[in-house]
C-alpha cells in the first residue's frame, strides 16, 4: 500500500443544512476511504443505535440523505458529536492536522497543500461558510482555486474535490 492510501482522513461536517449535501458527503467518503465523517451543530445524520432524535425525524432524515448517499448510510462510519471544537482538540491530540475548506484570504491552495499523514477536513455551512472563529480553531485553511464567474461551490462537490487531492496527493 503506497502513503497516499494509508493517510488517516476524516471530515467534520459543521452546520451543513441539507440533508442531500451530507448523503452526497457520505457517498464520496466512502469512494475515498474516509475514515470517519463527523457531523457536528445542526447537521442533520442518519438513524443510529442510541439516536435521541424523535423517530419521526429519524425517518425522515435518512429516508432523505439515502437518495444521496445511495447505500453509504450504512456503510460509511459516521460519529455524531455535540462540541465541534472539543472534538477539533481532540483529533489534533490524535495527530490530525485541522484543515478547514474555505474561501479566504488566508487560504493555502488545495493544490499546493502536500498533506500530512494524518488530515482532519473541516466544511462549514452552506450558505456563509466556516465561522470566524471557528476558522481560528484550523491548524490551516484550504482553497480550491476557481477559474469562472462563480466563486464558491456547493459544499459536497468542493469536498469531492479535496478529498480527491488529499487521497491521491
Amino acid at each position: 500500500m503506497n502513503t497516499n492510501q494509508q493517510r488517516s482522513i476524516v471530515v467534520i461536517a459543521h452546520n451543513l443544512r441539507s440533508v442531500h449535501n451530507v448523503g452526497s458527503l457520505l457517498r464520496t467518503g466512502e469512494v475515498f476511504a474516509v475514515d470517519t465523517v463527523y457531523v457536528t451543530g445542526f447537521t442533520p445524520y442518519p438513524a443510529h443505535p442510541g439516536d435521541e432524535r424523535s423517530e419521526k425525524l429519524q425517518a425522515r432524515q435518512t429516508r432523505a440523505l439515502a437518495k444521496a448517499a445511495a447505500g453509504a448510510e450504512r456503510t460509511m462510519p459516521f460519529e455524531r458529536h455535540p462540541d465541534v471544537e472539543a472534538l477539533l482538540d481532540s483529533l489534533r491530540e490524535q495527530g490530525y492536522v485541522v484543515a478547514g475548506l474555505e474561501i479566504d484570504p488566508h487560504a493555502v491552495a488545495l493544490s499546493d497543500y502536500p498533506p500530512t499523514r494524518k488530515v482532519a477536513l473541516l466544511l462549514g455551512d452552506e450558505v456563509v461558510g466556516i465561522d470566524p472563529t471557528l476558522r481560528e480553531s484550523c491548524d490551516l485553511l484550504l482553497q480550491i482555486p476557481v477559474y469562472g464567474d462563480k466563486h464558491s461551490l456547493n459544499v459536497s462537490v468542493a469536498a469531492g474535490i479535496a478529498l480527491y487531492t488529499l487521497r491521491t496527493a
